[in-house]
């Protein structure tokens, strides 16, 4: 049995072998990644099912090479830093190389075991870009709303006083024509009314009139057109993130139509298409974990309590280890969930009547609703609330 472990970069990876007795079979060696590194790799190994191959999940550099093995039927470990990072410390290595860090990983593969990593299905995978790409899209949206905070702030800024939102399309049509206080201040009352912002509703008399008295009186008049340009190029920026947007969303939302699991977890009040998308996005399939305590673990819903001698806290905060990118997805859901669920209602308000804090109340629904998350992921049925009587 061989054990393959391959240190992943971005253009050129390292390879080194060991067999089953922990003999070096291959020292660590340079292959690129292309066909030809490919290859040569390909060409090292031993037929599937003689070898192991560890890997770490570094950014997105391993997915061509997992892929390719794969296909050839190699069993493949995808293993997470921490791990190997922590199993190189207990060799007390002081220099750190890619060629150490391949030798260390197959060292890994021979002593640990690890499983083979599945992948999931063709679904799983592009529900998980759209929706990192949608976060991407949303960050660029709000970025270009705080750039357009500061322009009004300074050109115009009792605008706000009138319109509450800049993300808007109400906000973004009336600065779009008219960017500055100088130019409401122009502004014909009728024209300004007739606006329309959404293609049916216009901006209407009363606030027309508002608007161009705030501009009349406004503190920031003076400044010029370099802010107009500004505030029109925010504008039309805004206007085709808007579109973008909903434009993912419906793919999105066509693609959860077609996940078996992402359909059956809308059933649990709380977890709508869009947190269901990011469930299937960051989990693949929550099943495949072994319990639900390991799911919650996996997201980072466990307390990181810390005791030691006489040192024994009552309480302790989450753990740092874990997904927080899907802890910070799941917060809104569950803050709606122990309102209208009344399964997780009942259970945050006994916490509270018990006297725990509303936070803690809260981490603890969040980790209950991932265990419906689970439960629903394993039937394969719809949620069913059970409520005490």
């Amino acid at each position: 049995m061989q054990f393959v472990g391959i240190d992943i970069a971005l253009e050129t990876h390292v390879f080194a072998i060991l067999g089953a007795d922990g003999t070096v079979l291959v020292k660590p060696k340079p292959i690129a990644e292309d066909a030809a590194g490919h290859g040569a790799l390909l060409a090292a190994l031993a037929p599937p099912g003689e070898a192991l191959v560890v890997m770490e999940a570094t950014g997105h550099y391993w997915k061509n090479l997992f892929a390719v093995l794969a296909a050839k039927g190699y069993e493949v470990a995808l293993i997470n830093p921490l791990r190997t990072h922590r199993f190189q410390g207990e060799s007390l290595e002081r220099t750190k190389t890619d060629a150490i860090d391949a030798l260390g990983l197959a060292r890994f593969g021979r002593e640990k075991r690890p499983a083979a990593t599945r992948l999931g299905s063709q679904a799983g995978e592009d529900l998980r870009e759209l929706v990192r790409h949608r976060d991407r899209l949303r960050r660029d949206f709000d970025d270009r709303v705080r750039q357009l905070h500061r322009l009004v702030d300074l050109g115009f800024p009792e605008f706000c006083r009138y319109v509450r939102t800049l993300d808007s399309m109400l906000a973004t049509t009336i600065l779009a024509e008219y960017p500055t206080a100088e130019a409401v201040a122009k502004a014909t009352p009728r024209r300004l009314a007739k606006l329309r912002y959404d293609g049916r509703h216009a901006v209407g008399s009363k606030l027309a009139d508002q608007l161009i008295a705030a501009a009349k009186r406004s503190v920031g008049q003076h400044h010029g057109p370099a802010y107009r340009v500004q505030v029109r190029d925010i504008c039309q920026d805004l206007d085709l993130w808007r579109r973008r947007l909903a434009e993912r969303d419906d793919d999105i939302a066509r693609l959860l139509d077609e996940h078996e699991v992402g359909t059956l977890l809308t059933s649990i009040d709380g977890i709508g298409p869009g947190t269901a998308a990011r469930l299937i996005a960051e989990l693949g399939d929550p099943a495949r974990f072994d319990s639900a305590a390991a799911l919650a673990a996996y997201v980072g819903v466990i307390p990181a309590l810390r005791q030691s001698g006489k040192r024994r806290p009552t309480r302790a905060g989450i753990t740092s280890i874990g997904n927080a990118r899907l802890r910070t997805a799941l917060w809104m859901p569950t803050l709606t969930a122990v309102r209208r669920n009344p399964w997780l209602k009942a259970f945050y308000d006994r916490l509270r009547a018990q006297g725990k804090p509303p936070k803690l109340a809260l981490v603890a629904a969040m980790r209950k609703l991932l265990v419906a998350v689970y439960a629903v992921a394993k039937a394969r049925k719809p949620f069913e609330q059970k409520l005490a009587a």
